[in-house]
C-alpha cells in the first residue's frame, strides 16, 4: 500500500477486527451469517430501508423464503389448544391497514409468554423468515421489539423522533441487535474524534460538489434526524463507490491503451471487399454504421474491448462476421466463439453458406483470395478434429468456429487476432480470457449478445465497455407479437394456445414448445436443474415441466395428428442433427425442446413459439427464446404460458417480457431485479455486489460525472502519488483477486 506518510492500514479506524468493539460473540454471528468482519464492513452495511412512526410496511408482497424486518401493528392475538390440551398455538394476526401477516408461536410456555406482551394496539419491529400456510402469509416464532409505551420512555423518543433504520438482517441476528452494534462503533469512533480516519474523496472533488465528509456521512446514514439527512448520507455515500470504482476502471483502461495490439485492416480487393460485391442484399445503415466503429477499433495498435448489442436477427453475425473478413485480409486469423454444439454448428453452416466459394480457399473451384472456416466442437471425431486443429495451427483457416473446446490447450493459432464471443451472458470471463491468451499479442475483442446480463449493463453505464448497438431489422424480418398465458387463472387461454400452433401448421408453418426440463424415460421424473430459477411465490409448486412428458401428452391431446419431435442436449450430436435438419426440411411440426434452441437456430418457417412454465426462465432466456420465430416473412408469435400468481414479481417480469422487444430495456428490468452482480468480481449474474448503495440504473448521470472526475484525476496523476487516501480505499476494493480479474475484463 502505497501511504507517503499518510495513515498506515493498522491505524486506519475503519480496518479494526469488529470483535475489538462490538464483542466477540456477536462479530462471530456477523461474520458467519453477513459477512461482516471489520468496522467498515459494518458501517457500509447500510440500512435497507428507514421507517417512520406511523408508517407501517406493507405486508401484501413480501417475498416468500426470504428473512424479512417489519414494522406493524396486532390487529389480534388468540391462543387455541390442540391434542387434547397437550399442545398448545398462538396466532397473532399484524396489519399495515390493507395487508395481513400471522405470527405463530408453538408451546404452552411460548403462549402464556408472548400472550401477556402481544397486546392488539400495540406496534413493534418483527423479524423472521416468511412462509406461507393455508395462503396466509406467516412468521413462524418471530423475534420481535415493541415499539411503544411499554418500551420505555427512550424507546419512545428515539422512535418518535428519528427514522427508524431497517437493516439486512438474518435469523441469528436482528435489525435492531444490528443496529445497537453500530451505536456502539459510531460512538467509539466520534470518542477519538474519528482519528485516522481516511477520507477516499480529494478535497476538492468533494468541496466543489457539497459532499459531507466522510465520518458524517456515516453518521446519518444510521442514525439520521430526518428524511434530509439520509438524503445528505446517500449522496456521499454514492460518489465515493462511483468515484473510487471509476478510478480503478480509468487506471485499467490507462493500462489496456498501453498494450500493444496489431491493427488489422481490410486490404483492396480482399476477401472483405469480394464478400461485400456478392451479397444479395443491402447493408442496412445500422449495420454500416457499426461495421465502421469496430474497423476503427480493428485499426488501432491496442486491443479492441467492444460489445455489441442488437436484437435478436438484427444482422450481429453478418458484422461479425465482416470484421472476420478484415482481419483475414490482415494476414490473421479470428475465433468465434460460441455456447453450445447447436450454435457453433449453426454459425459453420451459415458462414460457410454466406461465403460461398471464398470458404474453400486453396481448394479446387475456391475463390482466388478464399480462405478456410474451420470447425471445433467437443463431440467431433478424431479425424475432423484433427484436421481442425491442423487449420488453426497453420493458418490455412481464416476463422476457426467452436464451442468450450477453442480453450483447450491443445489448441494453437498461427496468428489469432480476433476474438468474437457470441452470446456472452453464457460465458464467465475466465474462459474468455483463455482463448484471448492464445494470441502472441492481445487479440481484438468482440462480445455480441441481445440481452446483456446485468454485470455488462452495469460496466457499459460504468464506462468500462465501448458499445455499439444494433437497433434496425433488417428488411423481411416481421415483428414478434408476446402474450402472457395465465395457465392457473384462465385454463381456457392454455386450450387456445394449443388451437394457435394447429392454425399455424395448417398454414403450413411449424412451431416450438419449451420447457424447462428433459425429463428421465426411467422414472418419470423431471432429472436436469431447471434452466431459469423459479420464484418462491405462491404454493408449493410441482416439479418444472419435462420435454419427454410434454411431447407425450400432446401427441395424444391438443396436438394429436401431428408431427411432433424432440430435441434436448442429452442426444446423441448425430440424432440432434437429424432432428433439426427434418425440422429445417419442414418434415416436423412441431419441435418440443430444451434452451438447446435458445441460440442460433434459424428456421424462418417456424412461426409460434410456447414456451411452458415460462417463470422458471430468465428474461434474457425469454428474450433468446422467442427470437426463434418471425424470422421469416410471416409474423410471429411468442407465448409465455406460466402458473405464476398475479401481483408477484415473477408475473411482473412476465409481464414485462411480453410488453416489449428491447434487448437492453428487458436488461435494464433484470439489472432492477437482480442487480447487477459484483462489477469487479466474479459473481456476474446479480446477487452479492460491490455496490451498496449506488443504484446502476438509477444513478446513471452521477456514475458518468464520476467518470470524467476519475479520468482527469488518473490522467494528471496514474499512480495516485497525491491522493494516498484514493489508493488505500482502491488497495481495500481490489483484492489480489479482484485485480486479476480486473486485467482480464
Amino acid at each position: 500500500m502505497v501511504c507517503n506518510g499518510s495513515v498506515t492500514a493498522s491505524q486506519e479506524p475503519l480496518a479494526q477486527p469488529l470483535g475489538k468493539v462490538v464483542g466477540g460473540t456477536t462479530a462471530k454471528v456477523m461474520a458467519a451469517h453477513l459477512d461482516l468482519h471489520t468496522v467498515g464492513d459494518l458501517l457500509h452495511h447500510y440500512p435497507r430501508r428507514y421507517a417512520e412512526r406511523g408508517e407501517l410496511t406493507g405486508l401484501a408482497d413480501l417475498p416468500l423464503d426470504e428473512h424479512v424486518t417489519v414494522v406493524a401493528e396486532i390487529a389480534d392475538a388468540r391462543a387455541h389448544t390442540f391434542n387434547r390440551g397437550r399442545g398448545a398455538r398462538l396466532e397473532v394476526t399484524l396489519t399495515d391497514g390493507r395487508g395481513r401477516l400471522q405470527l405463530v408461536f408453538f408451546g404452552h410456555r411460548a403462549v402464556h409468554h408472548h400472550e401477556k406482551v402481544l397486546l392488539p394496539g400495540r406496534r413493534g419491529m418483527f423479524a423472521g423468515k416468511v412462509s406461507r400456510f393455508n395462503r396466509v402469509l406467516q412468521l413462524s416464532h418471530p423475534a420481535y421489539e415493541l415499539l411503544d409505551e411499554e418500551s420505555g420512555d427512550e424507546a419512545v423518543a428515539e422512535f418518535a423522533g428519528r427514522p427508524l433504520p431497517l437493516y439486512p438482517a438474518c435469523k441469528q441476528l436482528e435489525s435492531w441487535r444490528i443496529a445497537k452494534s453500530v451505536a456502539v462503533v459510531l460512538d467509539s469512533l466520534a470518542a477519538t474524534g474519528w482519528a485516522g480516519l481516511a477520507d477516499p474523496l480529494p478535497v476538492a472533488l468533494r468541496d466543489g460538489r457539497g459532499l459531507l465528509p466522510l465520518s458524517e456521512a456515516f453518521e446519518k446514514a444510521h442514525r439520521p434526524r430526518g428524511r434530509a439527512e439520509i438524503a445528505q448520507a446517500r449522496s456521499r455515500l454514492k460518489w465515493d463507490e462511483a468515484f473510487v470504482l471509476q478510478v480503478a476502471l480509468a487506471r485499467r483502461r490507462r493500462v489496456a491503451a498501453q498494450q500493444p495490439a496489431v491493427p488489422r485492416r481490410p486490404a483492396p480487393g480482399g476477401l472483405l471487399e469480394a464478400f461485400d460485391a456478392g451479397l444479395p442484399f443491402t447493408l442496412t445503415d445500422g449495420q454500416r454504421r457499426v461495421s465502421e466503429e469496430i474497423f476503427e477499433d480493428l485499426a488501432r495498435d491496442h486491443p479492441m474491448h467492444r460489445l455489441l448489442q442488437g436484437e435478436v436477427g438484427s444482422g450481429k453475425t453478418l458484422v461479425a462476421l465482416r470484421a472476420m473478413l478484415a482481419v483475414t485480409d490482415s494476414g490473421g486469423q479470428s475465433a468465434l466463439l460460441a455456447p453450445t454444439e447447436v450454435l457453433a454448428q449453426q454459425h459453420h453452416r451459415s458462414i460457410t453458406e454466406m461465403l460461398g466459394g471464398l470458404a474453400e480457399g486453396g481448394m479446387l473451384g475456391g475463390a482466388e483470395r478464399g480462405t478456410r472456416v474451420a470447425l471445433l466442437t467437443g463431440s467431433m471425431g478424431a479425424q475432423a478434429r484433427r484436421r481442425a486443429l491442423l487449420e488453426a495451427v497453420t493458418g490455412e483457416a481464416g476463422v476457426v468456429i467452436g464451442t468450450h473446446a477453442l480453450i483447450e490447450d491443445v489448441v494453437r493459432f498461427h496468428d489469432l487476432g480476433f476474438v468474437v464471443v457470441d452470446e456472452q451472458h453464457r460465458f464467465g470471463v475466465e474462459q474468455r480470457d483463455a482463448l484471448r491468451g492464445k494470441g502472441e499479442r492481445p487479440p481484438h475483442l468482440l462480445v455480441m449478445t441481445a440481452t446483456p446480463i446485468p454485470r455488462t449493463v452495469a460496466m457499459t453505464v460504468f464506462g468500462d465497455l465501448e458499445t455499439s448497438v444494433l437497433d434496425q431489422l433488417p428488411e423481411g424480418r416481421s415483428p414478434i407479437a408476446s402474450h402472457l398465458v395465465p395457465a392457473r387463472d384462465k385454463p381456457h387461454f392454455l386450450d387456445r394456445a394449443w388451437q394457435r400452433v394447429r392454425e399455424e401448421v395448417a398454414a403450413g408453418h411449424q412451431a416450438y414448445v419449451v420447457c424447462p426440463r428433459i425429463g428421465d424415460p426411467a422414472t418419470g421424473e423431471a432429472a436436469d436443474e431447471p434452466a431459469g430459477k423459479s420464484d418462491p411465490e405462491g404454493e408449493e409448486r410441482r416439479p418444472p415441466l419435462a420435454v419427454r412428458d410434454v411431447a407425450e401428452q400432446l401427441s395424444g391431446g391438443p396436438l394429436a395428428g401431428l408431427r411432433v419431435e424432440v430435441l434436448h442436449g442429452r442426444l446423441a450430436p448425430e440424432a440432434k442433427d437429424d432432428v433439426m435438419r427434418r425440422f429445417t426440411a419442414g418434415e416436423v411440426d412441431v419441435l418440443v425442446a430444451t434452451t438447446v434452441i435458445e441460440v442460433g437456430v434459424n428456421v424462418p418457417n417456424a412461426t409460434v413459439m410456447v414456451i411452458m412454465d415460462a417463470d422458471r426462465f430468465g428474461v434474457s432466456q425469454l428474450h433468446q427464446l422467442r427470437g426463434r420465430v418471425g424470422r421469416g416473412s410471416a409474423p410471429g408469435l411468442c407465448l409465455l404460458v406460466s402458473e405464476a400468481p398475479e401481483g408477484g414479481q415473477a408475473r411482473a417480469r412476465l409481464e414485462a417480457v411480453a410488453a416489449t422487444t428491447d434487448g437492453f430495456e428487458l436488461s435494464r428490468i433484470d439489472l432492477e431485479q437482480r442487480r447487477e452482480g459484483d462489477v469487479l468480481g466474479e459473481a456476474q449474474s446479480g446477487g452479492r455486489s460491490s455496490l451498496r448503495m449506488l443504484a446502476v440504473i438509477d444513478d446513471e448521470e452521477l456514475i458518468a460525472e464520476a467518470r470524467a472526475e476519475a479520468t482527469a484525476l488518473v490522467d494528471a496523476d496514474p499512480e495516485l502519488a497525491g491522493a494516498p487516501e484514493l489508493r488505500a480505499a482502491l488497495d481495500s476494493l481490489l483484492d489480489a483477486d479482484r485485480e486479476e480479474f480486473l486485467e482480464k475484463g
